[in-house]
């Protein structure tokens, strides 16, 4: 699949990310705990952990849309601003999507990150086909298949094209075809020059995307490792725990 793109602008640049002695405090308790990570690269990221680690909060927190309470996030060595928030794109579980139709979504996109009017709609276009849905560019965007909705998020997330794409268990609800679909496109978005990290509880997920994989729990950062290295020899018990089906408190 080629995801090349006639790109008339870039977002500024992001890389790399640094979360830095970052916590995250609610109703008296710590969901992220002093924990530090620095996203740079290449490389396809993946964090992994059980539910409650503090996985899409980080996620969250890398973005500058959860500001941590102590530590601090760097894009590029400075503080995050709005001028760079086009270098980061996000993509959730549950896409958010406009009651207009796919290709109209698409440009709606492409005008909020600046794209020149006589340029959208070839944008647009050629983001319909690396998503490989040309033939629903005039059907309303939710009445979508699921697996048809998160492949329209995750083309309309390079609108701005994007150093950083940040996935939040985008195939949680996926049936296996619709996942292998979007694993694709994700795929071939990463391989032409885009740093994704992305949060799954999917071991064959992980093992078909990562180049890294990040492990938490309970809100802290507890393995950092090449994806072979992990899979084959995790280090900290809850690693091996999880690895292994069993539960590690």
């Amino acid at each position: 699949m080629d995801v090349s793109l006639n790109v008339a602008h870039r977002a500024p640049r992001v890389l790399p990310i640094r979360a830095k002695a970052v916590s995250v405090r609610r109703d008296g308790r710590d969901l992220l705990n002093g924990l530090d990570l620095s996203v740079e690269a290449p490389g396809f990221t993946v964090i992994m952990g059980p539910n409650g680690a503090g996985k899409s909060l980080l996620l969250r927190v890398l973005a500058n849309l959860i500001k941590p309470d102590t530590g601090q996030l760097q894009w590029c060595d400075s503080a995050p601003n709005r001028q760079r928030a086009g270098g980061v794109a996000v993509v959730f579980q549950k896409p958010v999507l406009l009651r207009r139709s796919v290709l109209a979504n698409l440009e709606f996109a492409l005008d909020a990150a600046g794209v020149p009017k006589p340029s959208r709609r070839i944008r647009a276009n050629e983001l319909l086909a690396m998503a490989g849905l040309q033939s629903l560019s005039g059907s309303p965007a939710r009445v979508l298949s699921g697996g048809e909705q998160q492949r329209l998020a995750l083309v309309r997330a390079l609108a701005s094209a994007p150093q950083v794409l940040l996935l939040d268990e985008p195939t949680a609800s996926l049936d296996p075809q619709a996942t292998r679909d979007f694993e694709q496109l994700a795929k071939s978005i990463h391989d032409s020059g885009t740093k994704i990290v992305m949060v799954t509880h999917d071991v064959g997920q992980a093992h078909r995307l990562a180049d890294e994989v990040v492990f938490m729990h309970r809100g802290q950062i507890v393995e950092v490792a090449p994806t072979a290295d992990f899979f084959e020899r995790a280090s900290h018990p809850a690693s091996q725990a999880y690895l292994q089906g069993e539960l590690y408190v």
